[in-house]
């Protein structure tokens, strides 16, 4: 599968997508950036032989968010208009988070170094996090007199809970790893050389599953961010009539009671 900003690759039943521009600190506000990231999770969705998928930086950092340079000279999505730099976010960079919300693949974020701004938010989409030692994290609008534009503030308090979010985004402090472990942004902590070895590992514990109830189960934990009770409930009922007549669920049955 070959981009020019990213690479996805497949090792076994796991995707490896990796943003490719380490010379812009991998920011996600260049259209072709962005363009490749939406078909890569796309087609990472729908690939029948990947039941997880891994999204990394190459470089010193995962994503340091908007490409600073181009905020300063106010070119590409930063020019025009108050209203015209609306649509540009509108038609930009928020097609990622959307691109995120359509996928049922599971995702984990493979923190390699600086997530920052629009970095950090893109951490946040991913349905789990592992952290080299060498990462960081902020939610550093505030400090370019911005707000998140990118779906931060949907996300952000959703991982780390409304006070810890208010104080990250209030105060634009910059995170290490271990704070970040802390605060429940991240799940583990590993040393820097280390993290695709872990990441893959852990990727492998959840491929062992049946990847139609790791989808399902993807959907419904996202269902239940808004839904209701009543309504994540009879989900939940139509999913495990469907689960109940998977050929996986009466093999690990019969494995079970053979012991």
């Amino acid at each position: 599968m070959n981009f020019e900003n990213l690479s996805l690759i497949k090792e076994g039943s796991t995707g490896i997508l990796t943003l490719e521009r380490p010379d812009i600190r991998n920011a996600i506000t260049d259209a072709p950036v962005i363009d490749e990231i939406v078909e890569a999770l796309a087609r990472a969705d729908s690939d029948q032989d990947l039941k997880v998928l891994i999204l990394t930086g190459r470089g010193s950092a995962f994503c340091a968010g908007g490409n600073i340079k181009q905020m300063a000279a106010r070119q590409g999505m930063f020019e025009g208009s108050p209203e015209e730099i609306a649509q540009n976010y509108r038609q930009g960079i928020q097609r990622i988070p959307l691109a995120f919300s359509r996928i049922n693949i599971p995702v984990i974020a493979a923190v390699n170094g600086h997530a920052i701004g629009a970095g950090c938010d893109l951490a946040c989409m991913c349905d789990m996090r592992i952290a080299s030692e060498k990462a960081k994290f902020g939610e550093t609008f505030v400090a370019l007199g911005l707000i998140p534009g990118d779906g931060g503030a949907y996300f952000l308090p959703r991982v780390v809970g409304w006070a810890k979010a208010f104080e990250m985004a209030y105060t634009a402090k910059i995170l290490d790893a271990e704070q970040a472990l802390a605060a429940g942004l991240v799940s583990k902590v590993v040393p820097a050389e280390k993290l695709m070895e872990q990441s893959l590992e852990v990727a492998a514990q959840i491929a062992k599953h049946p990847r139609a109830t790791l989808r399902m189960t993807k959907e419904l934990f996202k269902a239940a961010q808004h839904k209701s009770l009543v309504d994540v409930l009879d989900l939940s009922a139509q999913f495990q009539g469907i689960c109940h007549h998977l050929p996986e669920h009466h093999q690990a049955l019969a494995k079970m009671i053979k012991g």
